[in-house]
């Protein structure tokens, strides 16, 4: 990597123009939509962006107006989007979806991405020694699925290296996307075993991999660090090893470090058996609007606390409350709550935090944040 400036977080993947729908219905019968920005990694990084974090986005988009969009509204997050490149060649990447739930069979999404910008980044056209140096580089599984050259980039980025930073890996499993695609599934196994930081669905887990529960899913993910299984409306277990990139206190914020001295920078080595701690942590109760965009958001939460060398409870509680921001919004991103209103919540006793109840308007007002 370069050494020209440090970032607390690099973000790699796809971003697409989003259309959003004026009115609930089927994409047939919706009579017009709002334009929006949408991609997993861009989510992350303008969320952390937002919760006072250097943040840089890379990635690649068309020569568009599209393009022109993507980055214009990315940047204004206060995410550094000066190493993403654009290609005259290829379009930006778009999509439309209906008002309803992803998670239901009713919900429709059309991806218009075949041979977008995006999908041509490679090794050759996205270099490890290009990138912006950082603590963290948080990638995704999607990126794996758009095309055999991301498949390899993400395997070139995730290979150990002494200097590597710190690799934070959301598996983001999208059937859909691996349809008619060179590689398996069975590829997110492998590249989340490279990572440090492994954030997983219990869900996405049983259907990609055939793994129920969250030990199980431990079991086939021993090398890295820490290990976030998500159980939806429920919570999150966390398993966190003696390789947990940041198990100790640290200064807020964490000092430039030196090359090759980032926690993480070495390559992942499996826990021994039985030295995992087991963090299970509930998510909070809250007034739902849009599930869209809570896992981003939960990832950017995590992955802040994370860098601020809280513990380990701390890091999940901070990432549902990143996500209940988003979930009572109707769009992928909002401004997060003051980190004092974060912290004060997330060190709250379990009988506290099991009573809260948040809804819209919560991170800018106290009166929102209920305890029955």
């Amino acid at each position: 990597m370069s050494a020209t400036a440090t970032a607390d977080v690099v973000c790699l993947g796809e971003s697409m123009v989003t259309f959003l729908p004026s009115r609930p219905g089927r994409l047939a019968d919706v009579p017009s939509f709002a334009r929006g920005i949408g991609g997993a990694e861009s989510n992350v990084a303008c969320a952390l962006a937002a919760a006072g974090h250097p943040t840089a986005w890379v990635s690649r988009v068309g020569a568009d107006g599209f393009g022109d969009h993507l980055l214009a509204a990315i940047a204004a997050y206060g995410v550094d989007t000066s190493y993403v490149r654009r290609d005259p060649a290829r379009p930006t990447g778009i999509y439309f979806r209906t008002a309803t739930d992803r998670a239901t069979d009713v919900h429709e999404v059309a991806y218009y991405r075949a041979g977008s910008a995006a999908s041509a980044m490679s090794p050759s056209t996205v270099p490890y020694d290009g990138l912006p140096p950082g603590r963290v580089l948080h990638v995704s599984g999607i990126t794996a699925a758009l095309s055999e050259d991301c498949l390899a980039l993400l395997r070139d980025l995730t290979a150990p290296r002494p200097e590597r930073p710190l690799i934070s890996f959301d598996v983001n499993h999208r059937p859909a996307l691996w349809r008619g695609s060179p590689a398996s599934p069975g590829v997110l196994l492998d590249l989340a075993r490279r990572a440090d930081v492994v954030f997983v669905g219990e869900d996405e887990a049983q259907e990609a991999w055939g793994l129920a529960g969250a030990s199980a899913i431990r079991e086939a993910l021993p090398e890295p660090g820490v290990v976030v299984v998500k159980h939806g409306a429920e919570g999150v277990t966390v398993f966190s090893g003696p390789t947990d990139p940041l198990p100790g206190p640290h200064p807020d914020p964490l000092p430039d470090p030196s090359p090759g001295s980032l926690p993480g920078s070495r390559p992942p080595a499996a826990a021994p058996a039985g030295t995992d701690t087991v963090t299970r942590v509930p998510a909070l109760r809250v007034d739902v609007v849009a599930p869209v965009g809570a896992g981003d958001a939960f990832a950017a939460g995590f992955l802040s606390a994370t860098l601020r060398g809280l513990p380990v409870r701390e890091r999940a509680r901070h990432g549902h409350l990143m996500a209940a921001a988003v979930l009572t919004v109707p769009g992928d991103l909002t401004a997060p709550p003051a980190r004092e209103l974060a912290d004060r919540l997330a060190a709250l006793d379990d009988d506290a935090w099991g009573r809260l109840r948040l809804g819209p308007g919560w991170t800018g007002d106290d009166t929102e944040v209920r305890t029955p």
